[in-house]
């Protein structure tokens, strides 16, 4: 019998699968800070997060059984990876589950920059009809620059193209698709883009890539999207681009610090924000669900 730790909700469905399984023993925990998740990591043979729970270096010391953490999700950045696989920890996650909903999001995210959706909805919530204050710009014919071409960046790439945009793309490997996305060095996107948008991964070679040399790259007026991880972007450096006007408008769906506190930013007139909720759709958490216990099922060589 494999005892299988859940820290964070899963979808009702893939939960209910896991829980079926004949060889596995399910425990539900959620909420567990640092020292909770000490105590109660013992014993268990696999973990299961999304992006609420750490899994720390101190976390992985004091799990006595762990063979697999799982994640539901894409990013890596909750876990520490490198202590798990030094303790001989095997690390999965579901990168494919939740391309379509980030995609989406961040498209969303985009169409509320360049519309002025947020600003516009709390007007007229305030029963004030600003109509000429709301003046916005077309996708069609802009240049989106899309840092970070993997799956989701090229999943908002076919979006941008079916709006009539033309899309530039920068990324540390070659682009395999047969899109109209022209690969470029990240200098020429930067002064190229109409629109930047994040698709990234924090690491150490990542962290604070968009700052203020990036941002002095960019045309006057340009967007920016970040709906990849926060540290990508150095939040103090994008509120001096605001303020300056070389960025005219940011939508941010992720922040340096989650839950976030950076209100300076959040509160900003032409910040749109949302609460880290790319992957938050119902359909992106249900393929991520059931993918974690496909991984575990196989893990274990259980009937899959």
């Amino acid at each position: 019998m494999k005892k299988i730790l859940v820290c964070d909700a899963l979808d009702p469905e893939a939960f209910s699968e896991l829980e079926a399984v004949p060889e596995f023993e399910v425990t539900l925990k959620t909420g567990m800070d640092e020292p909770a998740l000490m105590q109660a990591i013992p014993g268990h043979h696999a973990a299961v997060v999304r992006s609420a729970t750490k899994i720390t270096k101190n976390v992985i010391a004091a799990s006595d059984s762990l063979e697999i953490i799982v994640r539901a999700g894409i990013g890596l950045d909750n876990i520490d990876v490198a202590a798990a696989k030094a303790k001989g920890i095997e690390v999965a996650n579901t990168p494919s589950a939740t391309t379509i909903s980030v995609a989406e999001h961040t498209f969303g995210l985009m169409l509320g920059a360049v519309r002025q959706h947020g600003p516009a909805n709390l007007s007229i919530k305030a029963h004030k009809w600003e109509k000429k204050k709301f003046k916005g710009t077309e996708l069609y014919e802009k240049t989106l620059g899309i840092i970070g071409s993997g799956r989701i960046g090229l999943a908002v790439a076919e979006r941008a193209l079916a709006f009539g945009m033309k899309v530039l793309a920068f990324d540390i490997v070659a682009i395999e698709t047969e899109s109209e996305i022209r690969q470029v060095p990240m200098g020429e996107l930067l002064r190229e883009a109409d629109i930047i948008s994040l698709h990234l991964p924090l690491s150490e070679s990542t962290r604070h890539m968009i700052s203020d040399e990036q941002f002095a790259e960019m045309k006057d007026g340009v967007i920016l999207v970040n709906a990849a991880r926060g540290g990508v972007v150095d939040e103090d450096a994008l509120l001096r681009a605001l303020e300056s006007g070389k960025v005219r408008a940011a939508a941010v769906d992720v922040f340096e610090i989650e839950p976030a506190t950076n209100y300076g930013l959040i509160d900003h007139p032409k910040v749109m924000a949302t609460p880290h909720i790319g992957a938050a759709a119902e359909e992106g958490q249900k393929r991520a669900g059931l993918e974690v216990v496909r991984v575990l099922k196989e893990k274990y060589s259980c009937s899959l």
